[in-house]
């Protein structure tokens, strides 16, 4: 028997040493994995917001006590408002930092600092409508308390951020963009209040959409999708005075990178009176309708001191409560939508490119360096102009007409003092105090809806409206060089639309339109869709004995007025159409549908995969995808042709209100069915229609996805005409937009508010409030926050 060579009798050996090696590697390689793993988690856990024991903040006068309930909110009880508002900017910070931190940059045009070259197009808009420059203005009108209280909320807001730093605590976002937060000033707060009114918009973008539309389309064609025909059919500028093509700005290129509010921006909100509720005493709802993300573009917060005891939603980054209820009153909002910004066309001097004609003359317009500065990149040499009418906007892009550009009037870029406006409001009694507070309410325009204890409700359209001559002229740019063509004044306070214990007794608004054609003043051409306004009426109208628990489902209510309104007239336009296997089955599908937005029924999906198909029908060929983002309020423009039916000439160029229809509805299933399958009963609109709290850091990267949106999209009925807001993306059906906070109260206890924050209070992706109210949001489970709050983590600042 042969003898095993001295090389095979090693091998074994050698395996096991392999082996052993490998095996202590991977140990190693595993250890080290824990080691970075459990440092990692205890360098972000140490960003987490201090909820409990003792905390110094220098400053502080008095202790302060800090209850945070079961749902994340923060109980602030300090001896006096210095400590109060001190407080407030400490707790913002502790949850909020990199929120507040990223809005003053965005509505400062700083982004690319942190960003770099991406955000360039970004700083430039904001740099050029100037929200800083504005709120600098702003700051001096400002009484020397409300200074004060900004101020005592910056020093709250540095008291974090110096104990951050030292302690190497602050969030780990900031890690990941290489970057700490500058000190905070009470411009930031400013600037940020400026941001919101930005938010909710004033129809600027409608008007150079209308201008492009006169140049582009024909006047025919315009003036059907203009938001009202004009009786007064306004051109451009006077007939003849600019007939070159050379001598008109170029709307497409020149908005391209333009920041349009999403046209969705709105809200709902009513109050009803005491004797139409079972309680006696008035219910108070709101729920404004904004973009939706992590985190919250609300923070709820409950603030008490001697003579302040308010209880509601604050943005971060801005000291007290701008929504919610005291011990003696609640109140709420939605956007007015007034023609507050004003397009104007702006003659430039070929020998000096800083002056623009006026009354036959040339006029210096100021110009002024804002030098914005890049990351791991040049700092860019950018200048702003500004006309009388305010900065030229259609140049930021570096695209406009011969010697014409567009300059912006906006009630936003005047001085104006909404912040000292609801510190008032947070302390006001009554309804007479309140409207006082008002008075110092000029941006944005808003309808305010008002309950008290006292059994009073009342509503007001309040802030700087401006007056026109005629209302046509704010559907289009004005000739910037005629003094007749400016503005001539506001609205008088007391004369602004004001409703007070009406006797059908109830108020609701909806971004509807507010006043008749009686009311003396112009306030606007753009109107949102009248389907959730008709929906909360015909609920109020035919109802009594409500409680708040109704309030909460008006507030969730899926029923459908536009499809009420138009199926009958989709079936009796395609009664003889040959139609397919698939196309009865969609049909017979909407003719059984109740029209409520459900997320588990097909009808829903095919009714509004049909609508948004008819636009494209309509649009699509002659419109380019730029413009459609400056065509605000196509809804309700589409509405109107499809009455209009045959009538409409953009209905009879596309083959007819048959052709259109049929075409939309082949071209729908055709979509549909690629997407969700041929089997039509199957469908639901909440396999499409989903929503979901995207944090902005999320689009860099999947792993940062993966932490900080940790839950898969939820699919969630309503629409964006349902009282229960929620606008999508038509290319994905993500819902972005809708109720982002949801408010209801009975004043005769005015302890208690109901409240949905969505998705949740904190900023931190590992705190338990980062997203606890997703499907709270989806199902309107409210939580209860009570003024007389004894109980939570309690937390003393000293």
């Amino acid at each position: 028997m042969e003898k095993p060579s001295k090389q095979t009798l090693l091998e074994p050996r050698k395996k096991k040493s392999a082996l052993k090696i490998s095996l202590i590697t991977l140990g190693v390689l595993v250890a080290l994995g824990l080691i970075a793993f459990f440092v990692i988690n205890a360098y972000i856990n140490k960003s987490m917001a201090q909820l409990e024991g003792t905390l110094e903040v220098p400053g502080l006068k008095e202790e302060v006590v800090v209850l945070t309930d079961e749902n994340g909110v923060p109980h602030i009880q300090a001896e006096n408002e210095h400590d109060l508002y001190m407080a407030q900017g400490y707790i913002q910070a502790q949850e909020r930092m990199v929120q507040m931190e990223l809005s003053r940059r965005q509505a400062s045009g700083t982004l690319s600092e942190v960003v770099g070259e991406k955000a360039v197009d970004t700083d430039k808009y904001f740099r050029t409508l100037g929200l800083r420059r504005a709120a600098e203005e702003s700051y001096d009108l400002y009484s020397d308390e409300a200074k004060q209280v900004l101020t005592w909320f910056a020093d709250g807001v540095n008291a974090y951020m110096d104990d951050a730093k030292e302690k190497n605590r602050l969030p780990v976002e900031f890690t990941l963009m290489g970057m700490e937060p500058e000190t905070w000033t009470p411009l930031d707060s400013l600037t940020i209040g400026k941001y919101m009114a930005f938010d909710l918009g004033g129809h600027w973008e409608r008007q150079a959409f209308n201008y492009y539309a006169l140049n582009q389309l024909g006047k025919e064609k315009a003036y059907e999708l203009f938001p009202s025909y004009p009786e007064h059919k306004p051109a451009i500028i006077d007939e003849g005075e600019l007939e070159a093509a050379s001598d008109r700005v170029d709307v497409e290129k020149s908005f391209a990178t333009a920041i349009i509010p999403h046209a969705f921006n709105g809200s709902n909100n009513w109050v009803v009176a005491g004797d139409k509720t079972k309680s006696g005493k008035p219910l108070l709802a709101d729920d404004p309708h904004l973009g939706l993300a992590t985190p919250s573009v609300w923070y709820q917060m409950h603030l008490e001191a001697d003579n302040v005891n308010v209880e509601g939603v604050i943005f971060a980054g801005v000291p007290g409560i701008i929504l919610g209820h005291n011990e003696q009153i609640a109140w709420g909002v939605t956007n007015t939508g007034p023609d507050v910004q004003q397009l104007y066309i702006e003659k430039r001097n070929e020998a000096n490119p800083n002056e623009f004609l006026f009354e036959d003359e040339w006029e210096k317009a100021d110009v002024i360096d804002e030098p914005i500065q890049v990351k791991d990149g040049e700092t860019i040499d950018y200048q702003v102009t500004e006309t009388r009418h305010g900065p030229v906007i259609s140049e930021f892009a570096e695209e406009s007409g011969k010697d014409i550009v567009m300059s912006l009037r906006w009630t936003a870029l005047d001085p104006t003092t909404e912040l000292q406006a609801i510190l008032e409001i947070n302390k006001a009694k009554n309804w007479d105090e309140f409207e006082k507070g008002l008075e110092h309410f000029l941006a944005p325009a808003q309808n305010f809806v008002f309950a008290s204890k006292d059994g009073t409700i009342a509503y007001k359209a309040n802030g700087n409206i401006p007056i026109y001559e005629n209302g046509d002229d704010a559907l289009l740019p004005l000739p910037g060089w005629e003094k007749e063509q400016e503005w001539d004044g506001y609205i008088p306070f007391d004369a602004l639309p004001l409703v007070k214990n009406p006797e059908k007794g109830f108020i609701a608004t909806a971004n509807n339109k507010v006043v008749g054609d009686e009311y003396p003043y112009h306030i606007s051409n753009v109107w949102a869709q009248p389907y959730r306004y008709e929906r909360i009426a015909e609920v109020l109208d035919n109802g009594d004995n409500f409680t708040s628990e109704d309030m909460m489902h008006l507030q969730m209510d899926q029923m459908n007025l536009q499809a009420r309104e138009f199926v009958p007239l989709f079936e009796k336009t395609l009664k003889d159409a040959d139609l397919t296997d698939n196309e009865k089955k969609a049909m017979d599908a909407l003719k059984q549908w109740d029209f409520k937005d459900d997320a588990t029924e097909e009808a829903p999906l095919i009714f509004h995969t049909w609508m948004n198909e008819i636009e494209t029908v309509l649009y699509d060929e002659e419109i380019p995808d730029g413009m459609m983002e400056l065509f605000t309020g196509s809804g309700q423009t589409t509405d109107q042709l499809l009455r209009k039916g045959d009538d409409a000439v953009w209905i009879r160029e596309n083959g007819g209100l048959e052709k259109v229809l049929h075409t939309a509805l082949e071209n729908s299933l055709k979509q549909l069915i690629e997407e969700h399958g041929d089997t039509l009963a199957k469908w639901e609109w909440g396999d499409y229609h989903q929503v979901t709290f995207s944090h902005p850091l999320s689009e860099a990267s999947s792993i940062l996805a993966f932490f900080f949106n940790p839950e898969d999209p939820i699919p969630v009925g309503g629409s964006s005409v349902t009282p229960m807001a929620a606008s999508y993306d038509t290319e994905t059906g993500i819902v972005d937009h809708g109720a982002s906070w949801r408010f209801v109260i009975d004043v005769k206890d005015m302890a208690k508010g109901y409240h949905i924050v969505g998705p949740g209070q904190s900023g931190h992706f590992k705190s338990k409030w980062y997203h606890d109210q997703t499907e709270d949001w989806v199902e309107g489970n409210y939580h209860v926050t009570d003024l007389k709050e004894k109980k939570g983590k309690e937390l003393i600042l000293y």
